[in-house]
């Protein structure tokens, strides 16, 4: 294990201790509201505190963006970034729902390059180091093989501010589940990605994200050979509140039905960010092959009768599907979260 990936491990069970021990005495729990239907716990700041303990005394140089938190704590100016979400599904905690985890990313001049999504609930470790494949508790795992759309199982996020546009996403929703074979909406973004990472959802849609929802999932779902990006199927997504994840060939079919809805506009994103959202899937595509060859050559020097019955083969472009060409209609209304104050 990378020795980076190592300490937030570290971290993420520290926190997930401090869980773990309020979740026995729920209603003794002190609630407070940060926006409406928007809450944070004392145990939120407690396991924000802990892994900001845990990160900082292993590198006191790295900056830190935290739910709860900020960058009060690190140094911001520095190119190694810590995002960090305590608690994601406070509102599922404090009533006492079963489904919430720790969610810890690494960013290097931006890019992501280790993740930890730790469900202290069922004690299922998530992790990721960049080029290395994702685990689950050292298990190594991968994204279902579902081609078709008609086939799959999607994960979704419900908009929960008050003033959000809830009209507009039932129009998304309805598009989608017309065309998939179930929809869940557990309540916590990033086990939804996790779950799509080991196969357990095939695909994900969400907006009015935050970086630290989505930041160590995404890398999850890369490193297990998925894809992921905005709405409008570029890789452009960590800052923008929607993201859209799923296997290769699901991943165009959803984004088919989802572009229309998309608030991110090329245009509006300087040269150098269009370039790498433009060929995000290409440089995807490259880091899926780079994993299969590196696992069919494990495989071949493997003795025969211990070998994988299914390893993963090179795809290119044309595997992923194309956005399916849909009856002519008037044009769907731009969902537009709201966002609340820094």
């Amino acid at each position: 294990m990378h020795p980076m990936l190592n300490v937030a491990v570290r971290a993420a069970r520290e926190a997930g201790k401090i869980i773990n021990r309020a979740s026995l005495d729920i209603d003794l729990l002190r609630v407070a509201q940060k926006a409406a239907n928007d809450f944070v716990t004392e145990v939120d700041r407690a396991a924000e505190q802990a892994i900001i303990d845990v990160l900082l005394k292993a590198f006191p140089q790295h900056g830190i963006l935290g739910e709860e938190t900020g960058s009060t704590f690190g140094d911001a100016t520095s190119e190694h970034q810590w995002i960090i979400d305590p608690l994601d599904g406070t509102t599922n905690f404090i009533h006492g729902m079963p489904v919430y985890a720790v969610s810890i990313a690494l960013a290097h001049r931006g890019v992501v390059q280790q993740a930890v999504v730790y469900d202290p609930t069922r004690d299922e470790l998530f992790t990721a180091t960049r080029g290395a494949g994702a685990f689950l508790n050292s298990r190594r795992i991968r994204v279902s093989n579902r081609v078709r759309l008609e086939d799959s199982l999607i994960g979704t996020g419900f908009p929960f501010r008050k003033n959000d546009d809830i009209d507009t996403y039932l129009e998304m929703f309805k598009r989608v589940a017309q065309r998939c074979v179930g929809l869940r909406r557990p309540g916590a973004a990033a086990i939804d990605l996790a779950y799509v990472a080991a196969g357990r959802y095939d695909g994900f849609f969400e907006t009015g994200l935050k970086p630290w929802d989505i930041a160590a999932g995404s890398l999850l779902i890369t490193e297990a050979g998925g894809l992921v990006g905005n709405f409008s199927g570029e890789g452009h997504f960590l800052f923008t509140g929607e993201v859209l994840a799923a296997t290769p060939r699901v991943y165009g079919q959803l984004v088919g039905l989802l572009q229309p809805y998309s608030t991110v506009s090329p245009s509006k994103l300087d040269e150098g960010t269009t370039t790498q959202t433009s060929t995000a899937t290409d440089v995807q595509i490259t880091a899926l092959n780079t994993a299969a060859t590196r696992t069919q050559s494990r495989t071949l020097s493997m003795p025969a009768d211990k070998r994988p019955k299914a390893v993963p083969r090179r795809i290119k472009a044309s595997d992923i599907a194309k956005p399916r060409q849909t009856e002519k209609s008037s044009p769907p209304s731009v969902y537009k979260p709201k966002r609340n104050k820094e």
